[in-house]
């Protein structure tokens, strides 16, 4: 099985980085600067399915299905991950934590499994990466969002 995690430091308070990872009106602007998409049906509540639209490209038919799984405000997301129709899912956790001067952000994604599910944790983690170190801290540093 494979798996990857990411860990970033942001000069915010936990809660600014909650509402970013979680505000539906919000996400979009960071996802989809990682090639990601918007979620539609998202709220940070367990029992919530929802998914996340793309662009649809050869052999991918843009739509993740996913399922908000565990939720504990403002340190904890965890939901299901299908990429493609039929898969078996893989999970996707936020963690975050107080961290000297703002806070501790861990992306996991797991349950990658096989020859694909290695390579596909690979294509993830680089665009989650780019993401994680333009595109979030962009939003977070936004100055017309209230504190």
């Amino acid at each position: 099985m494979s798996e990857f995690r990411i860990t970033r430091d942001y000069p915010h308070p936990i809660e600014r980085v909650w509402r970013v990872l979680t505000d539906p009106a919000l996400v979009p602007r960071w996802t989809t600067a990682g090639r990601g998409g918007r979620p539609e049906g998202f709220a940070p509540v367990a029992g919530t399915r929802f998914q996340f639209i793309a662009k649809p490209v050869a052999g991918w038919r843009g739509i993740v299905d996913c399922e908000v799984l565990e939720v504990d405000a403002p340190r904890l997301l965890r939901y299901s991950w299908t990429g493609d129709e039929g898969a078996a899912p893989t999970f996707v956790a936020y963690r975050l934590e107080p961290a000297a001067g703002g806070t501790r952000f861990t992306w996991e994604h797991t349950g990658f499994t096989g020859v694909g599910g290695f390579f596909m944790g690979r294509l993830l983690r680089s665009v989650r990466a780019r993401m994680l170190t333009v595109a979030f801290p962009t939003v977070l540093d936004d100055p017309g969002l209230p504190a």
